[in-house]
């Protein structure tokens, strides 16, 4: 089928399975879609052929099963997908963020720099309204405080004409547009250096709020929210891995627990839990930088003390650098707090995920399948065979790494996020996290850590074999790919560079049934230590503040107020 028609295809398949959703009262995202049909295709059970050309009786039965699975609201591998999709569309990199950020702030400049970079002002009244727009221009580059608040433009005005008075905008309009924007920019930043410099010595500041103190106190609600919801996680993954593990020792208790359903919870469970982790390590990032930017704040404001200290005429060459270093700082604070809150958000809305555990299995259920099992933490079981480690002199071919032997050993990018692949294998699919410290496989240019010496030894043995088999228990539960990083092992299986979900709705529509895989893979965040823990009984979900930082651009209100504002709101289902 060419390309072109393939397309065609399946954006009409999309369309229909997004329509007989709506029609029973389910909206669903093109990409979730797109996502669901890349399930269904891949699980070898639903018996569809890859390499041929589909046929009306397979679109039928495509959007029967694509359907039947999207309106399963009982269904953890659904939650987990969902949260997949959410996650992937909704989360970037801190860079990333930050550049695209940056992007739409001057977008949304452009009209009013239009403005003032194509006036042709002449006449005096010309020339006032041009000086008022560059005073609004400033105010609203910095986001300190509403160019209709009479207060704050007096002062930014004030501000202005200390180092740019109205009598050079006559020079100014001789300027080349580059050169018109350049001055613009530089101006914005001595203004917002000044007035920063005139809050902190109590001259001035009108509508600028302390933002270094708002953000200190925002940091550690949001660390102690996620560090409080990975907890809850993390023992709910260790009480249904006990559960699992009982049930693998115990063969007629499977009948009546629908293994599978719990393994699919532990997915589920697993998952959020790694998704907490990139959060919390990007909250740490932000945290830091922070600490040194409020250090860097402080030297800068007490150098500039120094610089005017009983002066009345200071050298522009000399404070000039520090009013521009001053709003560039500041300018860095802003990124942080919107950064901060749209990590709070993306959080808060990560919870909605998680409905089906207390469904499918009430806390009373839980307690009776746990009666004569051992509830162990991932940290108890790394320490539990910490001193069986691998033998190098019993194996010839095989390369095994250690940490006193191996430089950048924690840099490693572990397989399989760090879970141990033989247990995975030979369980069908039960997730126990690998330790490092007993030796990590290389193999094939790929590293594999096991939970013990002879799950290590096991797969050592044949690991193509392990691998294998990971890979087709991935085709039956699509949730795993992600979950276990297994993107590259379907590029050959199904060659196709596929849109990054991240992209927008209408540019993540997969385009062949051949098509489906994404395109990069992510980083891989190990399980992270976090200590032995003691399980909590019948732990229930606590309170979840959710802080998002309003109002830190500035704006239409007469002052910028640094605004917590509680996320915990309804949000529309994916």
């Amino acid at each position: 089928m060419p390309p072109t028609q393939a397309e065609s295809v399946i954006k009409n398949i999309i369309r229909e399975i997004g329509q007989e959703c709506a029609s029973h009262g389910d909206i669903v995202s093109e990409t979730l879609v797109a996502f669901m049909v890349k399930a269904v295709v891949l699980d070898p059970s639903n018996g569809f052929n890859m390499d041929r050309t589909l046929i009306k009786s397979d679109v039928q039965k495509l959007v029967k099963l694509c359907v039947s699975r999207l309106l399963d609201s009982k269904n953890p591998s659904l939650d987990t997908i969902k949260m997949q999709v959410y996650f992937d569309m909704n989360y970037t990199s801190r860079e990333e963020f930050l550049e695209e950020h940056h992007r739409v702030l001057e977008s949304r400049l452009s009209s009013v720099v239009r403005e003032i970079t194509d006036n042709r002002a002449c006449a005096r009244e010309e020339l006032e309204s041009l000086y008022r727009k560059v005073v609004s221009y400033v105010l609203l580059r910095s986001g300190l405080g509403s160019p209709t608040d009479i207060k704050i433009v007096r002062e930014a005005t004030a501000a202005l004409q200390s180092v740019f008075p109205q009598a050079e905008l006559g020079t100014f309009l001789t300027l080349s547009k580059k050169d018109k924007e350049h001055q613009l920019k530089e101006l914005s930043m001595i203004v917002t250096g000044i007035r920063l410099f005139n809050r902190d010595s109590g001259k001035g500041g009108e509508g600028i709020d302390d933002l270094p103190a708002i953000i200190h106190e925002a940091i550690p609600a949001i660390t102690q929210h996620i560090d409080s919801q990975l907890q809850i996680a993390q023992d709910q993954a260790y009480r249904y891995t006990a559960i699992l593990e009982k049930v693998t020792k115990n063969p007629l208790m499977s009948v009546e627990l629908q293994p599978y359903m719990l393994k699919e919870a532990l997915y589920n469970v697993r998952q959020y839990e790694i998704f907490l982790q990139i959060i919390l390590s990007d909250i740490i990032t932000c945290a830091q930088e922070v600490e040194m930017m409020t250090k860097q704040l402080g030297a800068q404001l007490e150098q500039l003390k120094m610089i005017v200290k009983s002066k009345t005429a200071v050298p522009t060459s000399q404070v000039f650098p520090i009013f521009i270093s001053l709003s560039n700082l500041w300018t860095s604070f802003q990124d942080e707090s919107v950064l901060i809150s749209v990590l709070s958000s993306l959080t808060a809305h990560l919870e909605r995920f998680l409905g089906t555990h207390e469904v499918l299995f009430p806390e009373k259920v839980i307690q009776d399948l746990l009666e004569e099992a051992t509830v162990k933490t991932d940290m108890y079981r790394i320490k539990e065979h910490m001193e069986d480690r691998v033998h190098v002199v019993d194996f010839r071919k095989q390369e095994w790494l250690f940490p006193e032997t191996t430089a950048n050993f924690d840099k490693l990018l572990i397989q399989y996020r760090g879970f141990c692949p033989y247990t995975f294998a030979t369980t069908d699919g039960l997730l126990l996290p690998g330790n490092p410290a007993i030796g990590i496989l290389k193999h094939k240019e790929k590293y594999y850590t096991f939970n013990n010496r002879d799950a290590a030894y096991s797969f050592a043995e044949n690991p193509e074999n392990y691998i294998d088999i990971i890979k087709e228990k991935a085709k039956k539960n699509a949730e795993l790919i992600q979950l276990l990083e297994l993107h590259q092992q379907f590029e050959t299986l199904i060659p196709y560079s596929q849109a990054n979900l991240r992209h927008k709705v209408t540019h993540s529509v997969q385009t062949n049934l051949s098509h489906m895989r994404r395109e990069n893979s992510s980083q891989v965040y190990p399980p992270k230590d976090v200590g032995t823990q003691s399980l909590r009984e019948g732990s229930t979900r606590v309170p979840r503040p959710q802080i998002y930082i309003a109002g830190l651009r500035g704006g239409q209100t007469k002052v910028t107020k640094g605004v917590k504002v509680n996320l915990t709101r309804a949000v529309d289902e994916t």
